[in-house]
């Protein structure tokens, strides 16, 4: 699976992705002291949808686009404000002409007294989005491979933080290069929150994906998924998934409350579905 993700911005995987990551960012918004967010893959920070590449898939229409215009409850609105805010001021001008990626919607969600490192491999990305933020003394980009950053960047200086971890599943063994750097990651700083994004496509993959992840000895691990289309005989992308260590206590509570109205939203077909597992910790079952 090629994911490069220029082609798929804003699409429902960014939205389960973004909302969950900006309530990660709100919690830790709540302590005073400062924290620091690493996104291991940002990619470019801003994407234009009016681009050749966004336009040759238009996914962020059954994304974002189709958020946008759904009737929601008070109770999601309100847990959706800090991300949708984040799309928002990418827009001054209205409608959804870009979308922020990870690194934007961080950056638009921090106090002053936080960071964020924002590290990117692909050269031509790095440079969009090195001068995206540049003199912005508050986001160091790093020009970097993502899974070296596991081990050469944490623990923090802040001790205190969330570790977003977005392969771009490009090549064979990123399901277990995501197992492997959140094992040496959760090594070095035990006390870190991570995300780590997969996508729901080789079904057989993340079932083993997800035992490996109940076996490996990090104790607390709430998986996330969501798809948007009943299963299929063939290999398609289905769904997305969002692997959560040591959650906010508020965490799993919010999610159930935004998870069924995020599938009102954006199913395709009655298939749609959502699910929140503790794989180790709290009530694990697997």
């Amino acid at each position: 699976m090629n994911y490069r993700h220029v082609y798929h911005a804003g699409n429902f995987a960014d939205v389960v992705k973004h909302a969950a990551l900006a309530r990660l960012v709100e919690y830790l918004k709540l302590k005073d002291k400062a924290f620091r967010v690493i996104d291991t893959h940002a990619g470019l920070g801003l994407y234009d949808l009016s681009s050749a590449e966004a336009r040759k898939t238009g996914e962020w229409r059954g994304g974002i686009g189709r958020l946008l215009d759904a009737g929601l409850s008070p109770p999601a609105l309100a847990l959706l404000a800090p991300y949708l805010d984040a799309v928002r001021a990418a827009n001054p001008e209205g409608g959804v002409e870009c979308y922020p990626g990870s690194p934007g919607i961080v950056r638009h969600l921090l106090r002053p007294q936080d960071r964020l490192s924002a590290i990117e491999l692909h050269p031509q990305d790095f440079q969009r989005l090195k001068a995206l933020f540049a003199g912005d003394f508050q986001v160091r980009a790093i020009e970097l491979d993502g899974w070296l950053a596991l081990g050469a960047h944490l623990p923090p200086k802040e001790k205190r933080g969330l570790v977003l971890v977005d392969p771009p599943f490009e090549q064979p063994g990123e399901f277990e290069r995501l197992l492997d750097g959140l094992v040496r990651a959760h090594r070095r700083w035990p006390g870190g929150i991570y995300a780590l994004w997969y996508p729901i496509k080789d079904r057989a993959a993340v079932r083993g994906f997800r035992e490996m992840l109940g076996a490996c000895g990090v104790p607390k691990i709430l998986d996330v998924a969501f798809e948007v289309r009943r299963p299929s005989s063939e290999a398609r992308f289905d769904g997305t998934g969002l692997v959560v260590v040591n959650p906010p206590f508020v965490f799993e509570k919010e999610m159930r409350v935004l998870l069924p109205e995020l599938v009102g939203a954006l199913a395709e077909d009655d298939g749609a579905r959502w699910s929140l597992e503790w794989l180790a910790g709290e009530n694990a079952t697997a």
